[in-house]
């Protein structure tokens, strides 16, 4: 069931708390787009693992109100917003894709409340020192991430088009994002299962418009907000070798510059796998949270 948080400044965030209500908490950040309902561990396996599993719409995705010109530092205020409504003083992070840059920034931001945050399939920060940021990236990424260093108005021409041809044909995009990923990411939507999680995602993060789309572009291209050297708690960095949508390379960065990180780089998988290690990961993320970490 859908829970609306208000931010500190009045918006209202769209919110998700599933799993064992009395169980270890655990943030889940959905990817570009996305939504609080994306793709993720079924109830059964998160009551047997003991996981409170929280999810939200980031600024203008789903339900979720807008944020103009927010940076991906600013999801920080959000998070700490949810837990503190749900009671909720110490979590895990963990991000995917486009959520994973965030993740890492409620770590750098809330050291004192995140416990562990894994980053799945990861960008790195636009201006990465010795990081050749579009090697390996497909040609669509490499427009949308362009375009927004071109202007916002460029982005959002160019992303509202986009999300007006997926509203007509949510699964349509599932498959073609399939088909451009490659043999791995073909066999990780095989699963019909998964397949329509993805399409009940995309359609609820872009049916009101492209704004967390655009926003969340933006935000990726410009400063962060927060510098990754400065996370200081356990952090897996971990990525499919295959991956065109966001490059291995960007991990390999993100692993270096991250004081004591874990970097996993996965053979033969891609970047929609990290929907099936998600769960697999979760006991590492729990690990130094008590029961009831509220």
């Amino acid at each position: 069931m859908t829970r609306i948080v208000v931010a500190p400044d009045g918006r209202r965030i769209a919110v998700e708390d599933r799993g064992k209500p009395d169980g270890t908490s655990v943030f889940l950040l959905h990817g570009t787009p996305g939504s609080r309902i994306g793709p993720s561990p079924r109830a059964q396996v998160l009551y047997r693992l003991g996981v409170r599993l929280i999810t939200f719409d980031r600024p203008g995705y789903g339900l979720s109100d807008r944020l103009p010109g927010r940076t991906v530092a600013d999801v920080a205020v959000d998070v700490a917003a949810i837990a503190d409504d749900l009671g909720v003083s110490r979590f895990a992070v963990a991000g995917r894709s486009g959520g994973a840059p965030h993740a890492l920034a409620c770590a750098a931001l809330l050291p004192s409340r995140v416990t562990r945050v894994a980053a799945l399939v990861s960008l790195a920060p636009h201006s990465a020192e010795g990081l050749d940021w579009f090697a390996g990236m497909t040609a669509s990424n490499v427009l949308e991430h362009l375009a927004a260093r071109a202007g916002a108005h460029l982005s959002a021409s160019r992303l509202a088009t986009l999300a007006e041809e997926i509203r007509a044909d949510p699964l349509g995009k599932v498959l073609s994002l399939a088909e451009e990923g490659g043999a791995s990411d073909t066999r990780t939507i095989s699963d019909h299962g998964l397949r329509w999680l993805m399409v009940r995602n995309l359609a609820e993060a872009l049916r009101r418009s492209a704004d967390g789309w655009v926003d969340d572009v933006l935000a990726f291209n410009s400063d962060w907000g927060f510098d990754p050297a400065v996370i200081s708690m356990p952090t897996l960095v971990w990525h499919g070798e295959n991956d065109v949508f966001t490059p291995v390379d960007h991990s390999r960065w993100l692993g270096r510059r991250i004081p004591h990180a874990i970097l996993r780089i996965q053979h033969d998988v891609a970047h929609l796998d990290a929907m099936n290690i998600f769960p697999k990961i979760l006991p590492w993320l729990m690990r130094g949270l008590p029961d009831r970490a509220h």
